[in-house]
């Protein structure tokens, strides 16, 4: 049973224990015999909070793997732990050198890119994401470069219907986690 209380305080997520990160090489090792990974490709997050509730919300939801630039990206502090409630630990985080070629290896290995941009016209809920995927969520304001654009197979809106106009970065992750979540779900009749 959960205890909504600890998980509020955030004092279940250990930050003295040890945050790995696999190397690039070993992304196909981690995902083999995976018949449908779910991959979150953080592309330049910068706010430490948001990259702590980016990662917990992939915990949450069960991702294989995290994939996250070297540079440009906020580093995993004990700020980002806590925020993580155990999401840092538990979650295979890869920090690579090179997004675009990340994003091209893990093409190779059968995952399809759903990238989130303002701009686009395509609705998420739109999308098949039931196969291997890979959403890639873009940095705060700025959104996704153009290289890691050009890279996604599809991109997507989350569409809005409220007085605003988008999302916070942590937020729209949710959503799209949660709506891959959704369509893999085997409905029973």
């Amino acid at each position: 049973m959960r205890n909504d209380n600890l998980a509020r305080s955030n004092k279940h997520s250990n930050t003295d224990a040890p945050v790995s990160f696999l190397n690039e090489g070993n992304m196909a090792d981690l995902l083999k015999g995976k018949a449908s990974p779910l991959i979150l490709v953080l592309d330049c997050i910068q706010d430490p909070h948001n990259l702590g509730a980016c990662l917990r919300t992939a915990a949450a939801a069960g991702c294989d793997l995290v994939v996250i630039p070297r540079d440009k990206s906020a580093p995993i502090t004990e700020t980002v732990r806590r925020i993580a409630c155990g999401g840092a630990e538990s979650v295979p985080i890869v920090r690579v050198t090179n997004l675009s070629r990340a994003m091209d290896d893990l093409k190779e290995m059968g995952i399809w890119f759903v990238g989130t941009a303002d701009e686009a016209t395509q609705s998420l809920y739109d999308v098949d994401m039931k196969g291997g995927i890979g959403i890639v969520m873009g940095a705060e304001g700025e959104g996704i470069r153009r290289l890691t654009s050009e890279r996604c197979d599809f991109l997507v809106k989350i569409p809005m219907s409220g007085a605003v106009d988008c999302l916070n970065v942590s937020v729209a992750t949710g959503v799209c986690l949660f709506e891959a979540i959704r369509q893999r779900q085997v409905k029973k009749r």
